[in-house]
């Protein structure tokens, strides 16, 4: 167990003051089986903006807010404290479906929302058939782990080679990205082999060797998680299944279902600069 305190400011400048916005913020963690939110908090600046929560479609706790006031600066501070027990169960094979059932109608009605590409997913010809040719002779879990294996040396990991509407065929083509494109990547190449696949986004502590106590630079992170019978992670960034310093947030068919902030600006113009600053505490 982890127990983990996450702060994450996103700041926005504006060189002409905006008149009017209306924004979501997707950035508190979820209680589940695998971690317990302990405590949690969400402040906006300037000051007076109106803010209810929600949870969406996808279970994910939502914070809206609208301004209606001119400002040229806007910061969402999000804050949490989280227990982590997160471990890649061992397995009975009785557990684990075969194609054959994967295939069933029952298993498609069950996951309807994570077997069909959606629009970042789609994987492209090329990507496609190299994984029914990895999958071929392998049962599904043997065929995912394998795929997994494939994709670590033909995807390289680099920030600021991509752009965020980047779908996976894309991101393959290029054979490098960040932690989203490679996310996407394998999703679709799991729901090409009918497997259904979901993207996951939250935060990874980078360090496992800080002290406790001692705050880091951490990120915001995307992996993903498929189903064989059950529900199984894969970190496809650093080539492991999910721990005790990756923090759920949301889960969704792709990135679009769980951006961390989003909204809709009146008035304003000129450059708009972005600043993101993700601090993580290991306190246990």
């Amino acid at each position: 167990m982890t127990r983990l305190y996450v702060q994450h400011r996103t700041r926005y400048q504006y060189e002409i003051p905006v008149q009017v916005s209306y924004n979501e913020a997707r950035m508190t963690p979820q209680t589940d089986a695998q971690q317990v939110v302990l405590e949690t908090a969400l402040s906006v600046r300037p000051q007076g903006a109106s803010v209810a929560t929600y949870r969406d479609y996808w279970g994910t706790k939502v914070h809206t807010f609208d301004l209606h006031a001119a400002h040229e600066e806007l910061t969402v501070a999000a804050e949490a404290l989280v227990e982590v027990h997160r471990l890649e169960k061992q397995h009975a094979p009785e557990e684990l479906l075969d194609w054959h059932e994967l295939s069933g109608a029952e298993t498609f009605e069950e996951f309807s929302d994570f077997l069909p590409q959606s629009a970042l997913s789609e994987p492209g010809e090329e990507l496609a058939l190299a994984a029914a040719g990895i999958a071929r002779g392998r049962t599904p879990h043997d065929a995912a782990h394998a795929l997994f294996a494939w994709l670590r040396e033909e995807m390289e990991y680099q920030p600021g080679h991509s752009q965020v509407s980047w779908d996976a065929r894309t991101a393959f083509h290029a054979r490098k990205g960040v932690c989203q494109d490679l996310s996407h990547v394998g999703i679709g190449a799991l729901r090409s082999l009918g497997l259904p696949a979901r993207y996951v986004s939250g935060y990874i502590h980078p360090d496992p060797e800080a002290a406790a106590g001692t705050p880091v630079a951490g990120q915001s992170h995307a992996w993903l998680e498929w189903w064989d019978g059950r529900w199984h992670s894969w970190d496809p960034t650093n080539h492991q299944p999910a721990g005790d310093h990756h923090i759920f947030v949301a889960r969704g068919r792709d990135y679009a279902d769980v951006p961390p902030f989003k909204g809709i600006l009146s008035g304003g113009g000129g450059q708009t600069t972005l600043d993101v600053e993700v601090t993580i505490t290991r306190q246990a």
